[in-house]
């Protein structure tokens, strides 16, 4: 509980003109909200100001390994799911999480302490119903296919270029992964 209590006062202490980008939610889901015992991983998602464009499903948003090292979430026990504002941060994936912490009102006091007497049930999100899911999933479906070919694309233009061509390639996997894992869902 600690880390993540950590990360929720990282979240509110960086500076507004730091990052490309900012994060304006921090929300917490699985085991840990589960009943009270050790967990390996803690799950996040971190919601973004970017558009959803910007976030496709399993990305990083440019400027997210600086903003993971400044926060030291990279160096603690975190797995981060990067989430856009425009969009709920919940999907097949990410099932009902609770929110601990926003630009717009800070630490969720309330949320950490129930995430730590094991009553996490408390604070979770409610479940989207079926149909609501499976939209959500398609919406999520178009954006990371739109994005699986932006990341060809470039991948494909910086191929034979001089330079690392590791950044392309690493972004073109993460989209690649995205995109799988959502088709895999909707084929069911």
């Amino acid at each position: 509980m600690h880390h993540l209590a950590e990360l929720a006062e990282k979240c509110g202490e960086l500076p507004a003109s730091f990052f490309r980008f900012q994060v304006v939610e921090l929300w917490v889901f699985g085991e840990l909200l589960d009943v009270p015992k050790d967990v390996e991983v803690i799950e996040v998602a971190l919601v973004t100001d970017l558009p959803v464009e910007e976030v496709p499903w399993l990305t990083e948003p440019s400027g997210a390994e600086h903003w993971a090292n400044s926060t030291r979430l990279s160096r603690n026990p975190f797995q981060a799911f990067w989430r856009s504002k425009d969009a709920p941060v919940w999907n097949h994936r990410i099932e009902r999480p609770a929110l601990i912490w926003s630009a717009a009102d800070g630490i969720n006091e309330e949320a950490l302490v129930a995430v730590s007497d094991g009553a996490g049930e408390l604070v979770r999100a409610p479940a989207p119903a079926p149909e609501e899911l499976g939209e959500r999933v398609d919406d999520e479906l178009a954006v990371s296919l739109r994005a699986l070919r932006r990341a060809n694309r470039d991948y494909t233009d910086r191929r034979w270029s001089p330079g690392k061509l590791t950044p392309y390639s690493d972004a073109l996997w993460r989209t690649t992964t995205g995109y799988l894992d959502l088709l895999d869902v909707r084929a069911g």
